[in-house]
């Protein structure tokens, strides 16, 4: 209520008088009613523009976000008076403050905000931090308003833009397909590599181990063998020399001369060596040589032919 056109007191709801006017005066906002504000497009005023009687103001949908892109923005603001002294006097025009209050709050919003968290999961919390950081600005204002709902209509990009736009994300979209089977084939080509290297691994250190093995084997047994031979050489050099002779003559046709073959002279008389070594035993003897002649021009005596035994 003004007295002289200034602030006097404020009535509750029910049976009130006032002095008659020019002395005194009533002011009476609705503190029920709940207001609405649009920002970034106006509903049913104007040229059509889009379907449904809504007019586009692109200076009030336009931002920028927090990675440098420019998004197109509607949304509005519910409200309501909660101080009216607060609401008709310390304000000039509520309407118009709780307008640019609402606007900067969500610059200021989306401004910290990524693009892509903005056309998808962001928008739930563009709002809520929205409201809040309106509310602080008109708590600070005295506006005596009270924000009751923020709501996202549109969060598009620019319509000149938009088909450009689309192709991004197609292809950020490819990116992180090709990505995430690049990660699909690292873990599993990573691990069988690995099990690769540790059954190699294994392998060789079982090759090392049997390799060592042999070797000390091989070693112990040199040892023992000359240990064995330190203790009675005679007998051990007689019995390698015996087991040498016996493997390298396992596999061949052996023929046994006696040394009483040879006779006083020391001549070897001739045998069928070829004969006696052939498959069958029937082999043809070349003929004997032709005998040699004494001084006196007679043949000089053959001795005759020890025996022979064949193994």
């Amino acid at each position: 209520m003004l007295r002289f056109g200034a602030y006097n007191r404020t009535t509750q709801p029910g049976l009130n008088y006032h002095l008659p006017s020019p002395i005194e005066k009533v002011l009476t906002p609705s503190v029920t009613r709940v207001n609405r504000t649009e920002i970034g497009y106006r509903s049913g005023e104007g040229t059509t523009v889009r379907g449904g009687g809504t007019r586009q103001v692109p200076e009030e949908a336009l931002m920028l976000t927090g990675d440098e892109n420019i998004v197109d923005i509607n949304f509005t603001v519910f409200w309501v008076i909660k101080d009216a002294q607060a609401y008709l006097f310390d304000i000039r025009d509520p309407d118009a403050t709780v307008k640019s209050a609402a606007e900067s709050a969500m610059r200021e919003v989306v401004g910290e905000t990524p693009i892509a968290q903005a056309l998808s999961e962001g928008r739930g919390k563009i709002e809520t931090d929205t409201q809040h950081l309106l509310q602080g600005i008109l708590d600070a204002y005295r506006a005596g308003v009270e924000v009751t709902q923020l709501q996202l209509l549109r969060v598009d990009p620019p319509d000149p833009v938009i088909d450009a736009f689309r192709d991004v994300q197609r292809a950020l979209a490819d990116r992180e397909r090709l990505r995430n089977e690049a990660e699909a084939y690292r873990n599993d080509i990573i691990p069988r590599a690995r099990g690769d290297a540790v059954r190699i691994k294994q392998e060789a250190e079982g090759y090392r181990q049997q390799i060592i093995n042999q070797a000390q084997g091989d070693a112990d047994r040199f040892i023992s063998v000359y240990r064995a031979f330190k203790a009675a050489q005679d007998v051990t050099q007689q019995r390698i020399y015996l087991e040498t002779m016996e493997e390298i003559l396992k596999n061949s046709n052996k023929v046994i001369i006696d040394k009483s073959a040879q006779g006083e002279s020391g001549v070897l008389p001739y045998l069928p060596l070829p004969a006696l070594g052939s498959a069958n035993g029937n082999a043809t003897a070349p003929p004997p040589a032709s005998a040699p002649t004494t001084s006196s021009g007679g043949a000089a005596a053959v001795p005759p032919v020890a025996p022979l035994r064949r193994q």
